[in-house]
């Protein structure tokens, strides 16, 4: 009997695979030495670079990896979601757990956003190759952040690395009872 109830599955019981999503916060992808606060970047190839080596120094992935990958995905189409906000990502053979890194743009750059507005708030995301359903679900919470209106106007307002990156990791976290 007791093997029989090790197979039963609990009807109130997350899907498989929920929990961990449940569990996956910016926290879990970021570090306060990957974000910056005031990039100061001309160009998107200059963003992105710069993103790369963040995201390399976290990852411990080669720099050129990175951006040789997440620039593959961009020709596929522009990660700028417009609202002045991108999310470049890619996937890498060799990375074996999600990363990411984000900049505040002192000046807004054209991303060939999908609004056509330029671009001033970038986070990078960089996945294992067979991270399928966790890129998505980092992409998913990411998305979810960047369209909070009430923290992208903070983090706008902000020029702290420090202070962003506690609005961040901040967002959505359950509160301690």
């Amino acid at each position: 009997m007791a093997s029989d109830d090790k197979n039963k599955t609990d009807p109130a019981a997350p899907p498989p695979g929920e929990k961990e999503c449940k569990r996956m916060d910016i926290a879990t992808l970021l570090s306060p030495r990957s974000v910056i606060a005031e990039l100061r970047a001309t160009a998107k190839k200059q963003a992105l670079q710069e993103l790369a080596y963040r995201a390399a120094a976290a990852s411990g992935m080669h720099e050129r990896a990175i951006i040789d990958a997440v620039w593959e995905r961009e020709k596929l189409g522009s990660t700028g979601l417009g609202g002045g906000i991108a999310i470049p990502h890619a996937r890498l053979s060799g990375l074996t757990s999600l990363h990411g890194a984000f900049a505040r743009l002192v000046t807004p750059i054209d991303f060939d956003a999908v609004d056509d507005r330029p671009v001033d708030l970038i986070f990078m995301l960089i996945a294992p190759e067979g991270a399928g359903a966790d890129h998505l679900t980092a992409l998913a919470r990411v998305s979810r952040a960047m369209r909070d209106r009430t923290l992208v106007e903070k983090i706008r307002a902000s020029s702290n690395a420090d202070a962003i990156y506690a609005l961040l990791t901040g967002f959505a976290r359950p509160q301690a009872a």
